[in-house]
């Protein structure tokens, strides 16, 4: 059986540099500047941001729900904490914190261009 690993993610972004600004202020992401691009690395993943510019045939951000790729989701250890974190940088939720089932609480927040991003905090036990 062949064996994969993660390499990136992929975005696109009409604000490649904003984009990227947002997930270090809001993520705790790492900025990676390379010659003429700026990608981030978060929880261990590559996410590069390709620039969008006008007349290049890209589609705007779908508005949920929709077909495809849903969303990311990251663990942390105290939700409550994180979320009123957020919450102070502007960050916007669409769900708020909950338990999804016993051991498993989440909440979703909104990301640049319309991304969802799941947040998860899990007591296994």
């Amino acid at each position: 059986m062949t064996k994969y690993t993660w390499d990136h993610l992929q975005l696109r972004s009409p604000a490649p540099e904003e984009t990227a600004a947002w997930f270090e202020r809001c993520l705790g992401a790492e900025i990676i500047r390379k010659p003429g691009k700026v990608d981030v690395r978060l929880a261990g993943i590559n996410i590069f941001i390709a620039p969008v510019t006008e007349g290049d045939g890209v589609a705007p951000p779908p508005l949920p729900p929709y077909q495809g790729l849903d969303h990311f989701g990251l663990t942390v250890d105290n939700l409550d904490d994180i979320a009123a974190e957020l919450k102070s940088k502007g960050v916007i939720f669409t769900q708020e914190p909950i338990t999804i089932r016993p051991g498993v609480r989440g909440c979703f927040i909104r990301g640049p261009q319309n991304i969802s991003i799941e947040i998860l905090e899990r007591h296994l036990g």
